[in-house]
């Protein structure tokens, strides 16, 4: 899907903060400044997106997996959605403190919600009391709430996309840490430097937000389908070299007869 600096235009993706609020290692994607507020330089966040989406493409490619986090309101059901779409995990609600620097006590977490999970299925739950069913509701309940998305991800994902990362601070060090990528659209209120793949762009309004989430997510169901079709091509050249294993056998064993 090609960038349109006109698409983002009409999303309002270039309205930045008040200048007195910008964060000075903006500048280079800053265009110019309006009734007080930052303009964010488009083309430069057009060439960002392809520059991303390229990256990101690459890790669908791959078989790995990209974490999306968005826990602000006008973000958090575009992000469930889009990433929803592509079958990538998320964190909307608060983000669980060590959810990557301790990705073991997490996936204990979500063990026990696969648990519970089979309790239900198995006919254990039935045969607890009523209050004893009642708390093992809540607990999944509330797991399912903070870890929902993420509970097919058995290992550490390859790479984050944060929507402000003013707001997600604590991801944004936690991957950091580890040296996970770290991809983001970023307002002209936060430091860039934080940030392996800027994308400048207004991180507030939920018609930009979209906007930008709808590019990266094309790009990665982009990467996902080139898997697929190398996968398909593999499936469909085996029985092939099958036969032509079949076939140069026979032909040692006819040579050998003779």
């Amino acid at each position: 899907m090609e960038v349109e600096v006109k698409d983002l235009l009409e999303a309002g993706v270039h309205f930045g903060h008040l200048t007195r609020k910008w964060d000075p290692n903006m500048a280079p994607y800053v265009y110019m400044e309006r009734n007080g507020i930052h303009i964010i330089n488009l083309y430069k966040t057009a060439a960002k997106i392809d520059e991303a989406g390229a990256a990101l493409a690459k890790i669908a490619a791959s078989g790995r997996k990209i974490l999306f986090v968005a826990t602000k309101k006008q973000a958090k059901d575009i992000v469930a959605e889009k990433a929803g779409n592509i079958n990538m995990p998320y964190i909307t609600e608060r983000w669980p403190g060590g959810m990557l620097t301790n990705f073991v006590t997490i996936r204990k977490a979500v063990k026990k919600m696969a648990t519970i999970d089979r309790m239900k299925k198995d006919g254990t739950f039935d045969s607890l009391s009523k209050k004893e069913r009642l708390q093992v509701d809540r607990q999944r309940a509330k797991l399912e709430k903070n870890l929902g998305s993420i509970s097919d991800m058995t290992r550490l994902p390859a790479a984050l996309f944060v929507v402000d990362i003013k707001r997600e601070h604590i991801a944004i060090a936690e991957a950091q840490k580890l040296n996970i990528p770290i991809f983001a659209m970023v307002d002209t209120n936060s430091d860039p430097r934080q940030v392996d793949y800027v994308i400048p762009a207004n991180d507030d309004a939920s018609k930009s937000i979209n906007k930008i989430l709808t590019y990266v997510t094309d790009a990665v169901a982009g990467g996902l389908a080139e898997r697929k079709a190398e996968k398909d091509a593999t499936k469909e050249d085996a029985p092939k070299a099958d036969k032509k294993s079949a076939s140069k056998k026979k032909a040692v064993a006819t040579e050998e007869e003779e």
